[in-house]
Order: structure tokens, then sequence, then C-alpha cells
């Protein structure tokens, strides 16, 4: 049997996807203000990007509290629903495929940007000594600051949190997404709950594997309760070392949460590799057991060029790659790696906040712009 490559087709969940090549979850911290609200020029943006099989929306907050740094997208208000729905309406026209990446990032947070100047909430009290939140400061304006000092989550209090991503992911269906991807990696909340360094609880959500695992489950069940199973996928980091995230048991957690995805049927497991920000390469050895325990679609995504990720897909350990700083710069990524062509290089100083320059200006091959 001939090995997939980047171009051939992939059912993942409910989607037939074109190809193989996943546009990655990129926060850029252009949503309208007030309000946290897409509009049409991130309509513009990923229209442009929608050869991709699939998009994963950037990183959106499920509620205030989620939120954590200046100017990123929500999906808790009906604004934000229908400034969502301009988007997915804008790649659908343009024949893509969407999926919504569902956000709460725990502790990496600050006053500023919580309800009425609260803590930002945590599994436990334990500050993230060197995360940073992106606020804007009365007198300042925007700026990266360091995060707050967290207060830990009552056990009574987590339902909420699950009931706020099921409301999220309602909302997420009406603005029109394919796809729902909970984010459980990054360091942010759902990985504070899995680390054993960040999750000094004594209920049935801290302690032994399981337990940490514990919240996670419910977010997924939430997800399928109200997508179905099919439509839905997660996002892990195994070996993540950011945000002050060390897990003596990160393979074990993770092989397990793996297992617990294979039982539910969903869609896909989505992996960021921790090499992209700085932390050891995943070991073979990890990945087919991770593939031994999920039978599901596996998407990877680090520092991939189209060869390395073309050996990826030949090793039968993913099914798919999903880029990001390619996609920032070259909106038609995919014409470029079917015609060899020469890549736009990315301007970090533009990747968060701003306007249109760094955003919708990178040049196509045929340079013809979308149109929204």
């Amino acid at each position: 049997m001939t090995a997939p490559t980047l171009f051939t087709p992939l059912q993942l969940g409910a989607l037939q996807l074109p190809n193989r090549m996943v546009m990655a979850p990129l926060t850029r911290s252009r949503a309208q203000q007030p309000g946290d609200i897409p509009g049409e020029m991130n309509a513009r943006y990923y229209a442009q990007r929608a050869s991709a099989g699939l998009i994963v929306s950037e990183a959106t907050q499920i509620s205030r509290q989620g939120q954590g740094y200046a100017f990123t997208p929500g999906i808790y208000t009906d604004a934000q629903v229908a400034g969502w729905k301009i988007v997915t309406d804008a790649v659908h026209a343009a024949g893509g495929h969407m999926a919504m990446q569902l956000w709460h990032v725990g502790r990496i947070s600050h006053h500023l940007l919580q309800q009425d100047g609260q803590a930002p909430v945590a599994p436990s009290a334990l500050r993230s000594d060197t995360g940073e939140s992106f606020v804007v400061l009365p007198d300042e304006g925007p700026k990266r600051v360091p995060c707050d000092m967290p207060r830990a989550l009552e056990t009574a209090e987590i339902p909420g949190i699950i009931a706020d991503y099921r409301r999220a992911a309602e909302r997420a269906l009406q603005a029109g997404f394919d796809l729902l991807e909970l984010h459980s990696a990054n360091g942010y909340l759902l990985q504070q709950f899995l680390a054993t360094n960040a999750n000094q609880r004594t209920d049935q959500y801290g302690g032994s594997l399981e337990n940490r695992a514990r919240i996670v489950l419910e977010a997924i069940d939430a997800l399928i309760a109200v997508a179905g199973a099919n439509r839905v996928g997660v996002r892990i980091s195994p070996h993540f070392n950011r945000h002050d995230i060390q897990d003596v048991q990160t393979e074990e957690i993770h092989l397990y949460l793996a297992q617990e995805f294979n039982r539910r049927g969903i869609a896909y497991i989505h992996i960021a590799e921790p090499d992209w920000a700085g932390g050891p390469a995943l070991t073979d050895e990890f990945r087919k057991k991770l593939r031994a325990a999920y039978a599901g679609r596996i998407i990877v995504c680090g520092n991939y060029t189209r060869e390395s990720a073309e050996a990826r897909l030949a090793s039968g350990l993913a099914d798919a790659v999903a880029f990001g700083r390619p996609f920032i710069a070259n909106p038609d990524l995919v014409a470029r790696f079917q015609q060899g062509a020469a890549l736009n290089k990315p301007n970090p100083a533009t990747f968060y906040g701003g306007g249109e320059a760094g955003y919708t200006d990178y040049p196509s091959l045929d340079a013809t712009p979308a149109t929204v």
C-alpha cells in the first residue's frame, strides 16, 4: 500500500479533507473591540488560507474568566457568535473546513482581564513565575506583564467550568464551525490540572493520574454531548515545559487520556510537539505507544518542513501535519508545497495585534486577494 502524502485526502471524523495539511491554531490578537469579536478582517485572513485541509481557529476563550491575553476572540456572547459566523461563511465559500479551538487559560492571566478585577483561577494557588499575560494598562497601553497569583478553584466550581465548555461548544456550532477542538495543551487550564507540579489538589481532581485527568475527560464528554464524537478533537502537548509546567508523568497521563479518547471515539488527537517551544523531541517509542492506545486520526504540529512532514506521514505515526508560521506568511501554502515554490518569510513583529499588515497582506503565487 502506498504511503499517504500531504496531498492525499483524509477522512477526519465527520469530514472528508482534500489534503493532510492543517492550519494550526495561531493566536493573532486581532479581535474587534470592545467585546473581543471577530470581524471581516479576520474572515479575509482565514478565507485566504482555506486551501488547507482543515483550519483550526486561533484559541478562543470560552468565558471572560478563560482569557489571558488582550484582543483574543471569545465564543460566549451573541456578538461573538455573529462575528465568527462571518468567518466560517467566508471559509466555507472558499471551499474550506474549520474547527474551533476552545480555550481556558487558567492561571496564565491577569486581573485586568478578569471580571471585576478578580484573580485568575487554577487547580492550585500556584503562580506561573515565567508566564506572561498581555493586557492594556490604563497609562501605558498594550503590554506584556507577569501573570497574577491565581486562586484555587473550589470543587463546587468545576461543574461551572464544564458548563462553560458545553455552552461554548453550542455557540461554536451556531457560528458554523465544522469541528470542535478542546485545548488541553501549552500549559493552560486543562494541562495545569494534568501537571504534577501545578496540581496539588486533594479532592477528586488531584492526586492520582486518573484524578488529574478527570476534568479533561469531563470537558471532552461535554463537547461530545453537543456535537457528537465524530466532530470533536483535542490538542495535547506531552513534555511541554513552558509556563512553569513540569509533569513527571507526562507520558503516562497522556497515554491514559489517549485510551480514554479512543474509548469515546473522538475524531482526532492533535499533538503540539515540544520542540517548537524549546522542549525535547518526542521519541518514536512514545509515538508508537500513542498510536497503539488510540485508533483515530493523529495530527502532529511542530517545526515541520514539507520534507519532514512527508517523512512523518510515511512512518505511519501521524495522519496529518499542522503548520503554524508557514501558514501565517503563506496563505497558499498548499499550492507552494505542491509546486515546490519558495516560501514567504513571516514577520514576527506583526504576529500579535495590529491590523491588515502582516495578517492579510502576505502575497500568494497568483496574487489574487481573497474577498469577503
